[in-house]
Parts: structure tokens; sequence; C-alpha cells
């Protein structure tokens, strides 16, 4: 008897042991936020806007245009992506790129562009690469881009 109760205590902690945790997008957003200002102050950046999605944004150049592109519009921008310990993981010199098919985190501050305007944007994981990462973005990471607005469509 004693060792079937050894046998199901173990069995027990086995599988407890081998129970994967959940993902909690609440958690990672608060841990993202704290590694944006902590980016923010040592690199002494002022002037950031929080969208209420989580994007920390500013206009480095900014104009009087009143025209923005929406959410499904292409843009020709160029930019650079970096990590936030400064990484440089991708950077285009002009292109065209449908916002339909970047992260969401473009999704939402690039409409807040008009034509001629250069943007700092800090996007939080869960608005870039979330969980999966890609090639070489490792996954939870926040996002640092800076974007010029060229025209959009």
């Amino acid at each position: 008897m004693k060792k079937l109760f050894l046998l199901f205590g173990l069995s027990i902690l086995l599988f407890s042991a081998c129970t994967k945790t959940s993902y909690n997008p609440t958690k990672q957003a608060a841990i993202d936020d704290t590694k944006i200002q902590a980016y923010i102050a040592a690199n002494k950046i002022t002037g950031l806007t929080k969208d209420p999605s989580g994007v920390y944004y500013k206009f480095i150049i900014q104009n009087n245009a009143t025209s923005h592109p929406n959410d499904t519009s292409t843009v020709q921008v160029t930019y650079s992506g970096k990590l936030l310990n400064g990484t440089v993981f991708d950077s285009e010199s002009v292109t065209l790129l449908p916002l339909t098919e970047v992260v969401k985190g473009w999704q939402i501050a690039v409409p807040y562009m008009t034509d001629g305007e250069r943007m700092l944007l800090i996007v939080p994981s869960g608005l870039g690469y979330g969980t999966t990462g890609s090639t070489n973005i490792p996954a939870n990471s926040v996002l640092v881009f800076t974007i010029d607005l060229i025209g959009f469509y």
C-alpha cells in the first residue's frame, strides 16, 4: 500500500513539473512597460506619447499636413528597427509596405503620421513579434523603430 501511495505521489510530482506555464499578456505588457521605461530613462528620451495600446511614439520631424494614412494604406517609408540592446534587426531605405502586413504596433502608430514626418516608435512585444519572435528577433522583444513616412496610397 505504501508503494502505491509513493508511486501516486511521484506521478503527481512528475505531471505537475511537466505542465507548461501559460502566457499571460497582461503580465508581459507590464514587463515590457518596465523595460521601455528603463530604456527611455537610460537614453534620456523626452516627449514620448503613450498610446492606450501601449506603444510609445515621438515625432522627430513633424509638419502641418492634415492627410494621414489609415490602417489599410500602403506606405512608402524609410525605417530602421532595433532591439532595446541596440542590435539592429532590420533597415530599409525606401520601401513600400501595406500596413495590413506589418506588426500591430506600426498599424497603430503610422496612421498618426503625415508625409515627410519622422517618428520614434517603441513597440511592446505583444504588438510586435510576441511570443514567437522572428529570425533575428527573440521572443517577447520590445522593438524600437525610427520611421520616415515618404508617402502613402
